[in-house]
C-alpha cells in the first residue's frame, strides 16, 4: 500500500503579529490620556494659583492660599486694583516697550544669519564643511554664564553697556548654535532634485535660497522664533547684566523684580503683572503654534 504524505505548508512568509485585543487598546487609549492629562494639571494648577491670587487684594494673598477660594467662595474678596496698580505704575509701560525692542531684533537678527548659514551648510561645498558644523553644534553644550564675564569686558570697552544692541548682540550670539542645527537639519531635507532643477536653469546660489529656501522653510524658521521670542521676552540675567537698572532701558522682567520690592513684600502686583507680561508671549505662541510641531519634527527623518 502507498501512503500519501500531507502536503507541506509554506511557513517562510512574513510574520504577522495578531491584532490588539479590546483590552490592550483600551488599556493604552486610557494610559495616553491619563499621561497627558496629569502633564497638564502639573502645568496648569500653578497657573491657576498665580491668577486667582492677582485678582484678590493683599490681605488675603498675606492672609492664606489661593486655594481657599474653592472652600470658602464667599468669605473672598476680588478685585482690579492690582492690575491698575501696575499699569499705573511708573515705567512699566516704557519697560514693556523696550523689551519689544530688544525682543524683536534679537530673534529677527539670528534668524536671518542662521538661515544663511544652515544654507550653506546642507547645500555648499567648501573646505571644512563638516568640521565647522561639528563645532557650531559643540557650541550648544557652553553655559551661558561662563561668557557673560568676558562678553562685559568687551563692551565696556567699546561703550556698549547699556544700550539695546549690547543685548541684541548676546542674544544672537547665544542662539545661533540652536538656531543653525535646527534650520540645517530642514533645510538638508529638503528635496535636491528641486535643487538641481533649478541650477540646472542657472539659478544662483542667491536666488534659490531667497525663491526656494525660504518660503519652504516658513514652519521651521516660525519655531525658531517662538524659541528665541519667548526666551529673550522671559529673560532677566542678560538684560541685567548688558542694561543694568536704569529706567529708561528697563524691561518687564526687570520691572517685574521691581515691583516685588527688596523684601517679596508686593508679591500680589508681581501676579498681575505676570499676566500682563504673559499677554504677547502667549498670542505670538498661539499665531505660530501650527508651525511649532511641523518645523521640529520635519528633517528628523530624511526623505
Amino acid at each position: 500500500m502507498t501512503t500519501s504524505t500531507p502536503p507541506v505548508t509554506d511557513v517562510t512568509g512574513p510574520y504577522t503579529s495578531p491584532p490588539p485585543t479590546f483590552l490592550e487598546r483600551i488599556f493604552d487609549r486610557w494610559a495616553v490620556k491619563l499621561a497627558i492629562l496629569i502633564i497638564v494639571l502639573i502645568w496648569i494648577v500653578p497657573t491657576l494659583g498665580v491668577l486667582i491670587s492677582s485678582f484678590r487684594p493683599a490681605s488675603l494673598v498675606n492672609l492664606n492660599g489661593w486655594w481657599t477660594v474653592f472652600t470658602d467662595w464667599g468669605s473672598n474678596e476680588w478685585t482690579f486694583e492690582n492690575y491698575s496698580t501696575v499699569l499705573s505704575s511708573e515705567g512699566f509701560g516704557n519697560a514693556f516697550l523696550n523689551s519689544l525692542s530688544v525682543s524683536i531684533p534679537a530673534t529677527v537678527i539670528p534668524i536671518t544669519i542662521a538661515a544663511f548659514a544652515a544654507y550653506a551648510f546642507a547645500w555648499m561645498d567648501f573646505p571644512g564643511r563638516q568640521w565647522i558644523f561639528v563645532v557650531v553644534v559643540g557650541l550648544l553644550v557652553i553655559p551661558l554664564q561662563m561668557s557673560l564675564i568676558p562678553l562685559l569686558k568687551l563692551y565696556v570697552s567699546v561703550d556698549l553697556v547699556g544700550t539695546f544692541p549690547a543685548v541684541w548682540l548676546a542674544h544672537t550670539g547665544f542662539g545661533l548654535p540652536l538656531a543653525i542645527y535646527l534650520l540645517r537639519n530642514y533645510i538638508g531635507s529638503l528635496p535636491s532634485s528641486m535643487m538641481e532643477s533649478a541650477r540646472i536653469d542657472g539659478a544662483t546660489h542667491f536666488e534659490i535660497f531667497t525663491k526656494l529656501v525660504v518660503p519652504l522653510s516658513v514652519p521651521v524658521l516660525a519655531s525658531f522664533a517662538i524659541f528665541q521670542f519667548l526666551w529673550v521676552w522671559n529673560d532677566l540675567l542678560v538684560a541685567l547684566v548688558f542694561l543694568g537698572g536704569e529706567s529708561s532701558v528697563r524691561v518687564v522682567t526687570l520691572a517685574l523684580n521691581d515691583l516685588n520690592g527688596s523684601r517679596g513684600q508686593a508679591w500680589h502686583l508681581l501676579t498681575a503683572g505676570a499676566f500682563i507680561t504673559m499677554a504677547l508671549p502667549l498670542f505670538v505662541f498661539l499665531t505660530l503654534q501650527r508651525y511649532f510641531v511641523r518645523g521640529l519634527t520635519a528633517g528628523s527623518v530624511k526623505g
